[in-house]
């Protein structure tokens, strides 16, 4: 899963766009860079913040489409400057994956777009304390290792359980809901779509 492979599958897919009344808008970017054994993503852990009900979540940059944003993908390039410091408006526009729903009970009519960059940019980051906690960047080949799936749990609904990859160190390190469907379309896209143990995804959406 190298960078050439990833730019050629995305170029030719074309993403499934929401259709939705009067949407609200959001998007996130799918930041990847050439790594020692595949191409890499960048993966954020969100801030603990009270009342967020992304709260401590793993996901890629980025969040609403603000007034200042002509379209969601300078949303994305902006989000991602200002939560890790990565400038994505030189980068490698590599495609866009098929548009997510918010949650249905929360924000039903809430359209969220993926933008996929190659940056070559090897920019330390600089983490907007607020919004993230954590960033590094996790191999896309690591993603399909069944070791790292796991039945992931939380308190607000218990006996419920969603499709989880632990990408990190920490036991909270775990990719599941919204940005775990984005990285299974995208990897479906490749060619790599991750094991069908769940049915449809649709389903599972962040609480």
């Amino acid at each position: 899963m190298r960078i050439e492979v990833v730019r050629s599958r995305l170029a030719a897919h074309s993403p499934a766009r929401a259709e939705v009344a009067d949407p609200e808008r959001a998007a996130v970017a799918v930041v990847l860079r050439e790594g020692v054994e595949s191409a890499e993503v960048l993966l954020i852990e969100r801030a603990m913040r009270e009342g967020d009900p992304w709260s401590g979540h793993m996901a890629f940059p980025g969040g609403r489409m603000g007034p200042e944003d002509r379209s969601t993908i300078g949303a994305a390039r902006r989000e991602t400057l200002e939560e890790v410091g990565i400038e994505l408006e030189g980068a490698e526009i590599l495609g866009q994956l098929d548009d997510q729903m918010g949650n249905p009970r929360i924000s039903p009519k809430l359209v969220i777009a993926a933008h996929a960059f190659h940056t070559q940019e090897e920019a330390r980051f600089v983490l907007d304390e607020r919004e993230v906690q954590d960033a590094f960047w996790f191999p896309l080949s690591q993603l399909l290792d069944e070791a790292r799936h796991v039945d992931h749990r939380i308190e607000e609904l218990p006996g419920m359980s969603f499709p989880g990859i632990l990408v990190g160190e920490r036991p909270q390190h775990v990719v599941w809901g919204l940005t775990y469907r984005f990285l299974d379309r995208m990897l479906g896209v490749l060619g790599h779509a991750l094991p069908d143990r769940w049915g449809d995804l649709s389903r599972f959406v962040d609480p």
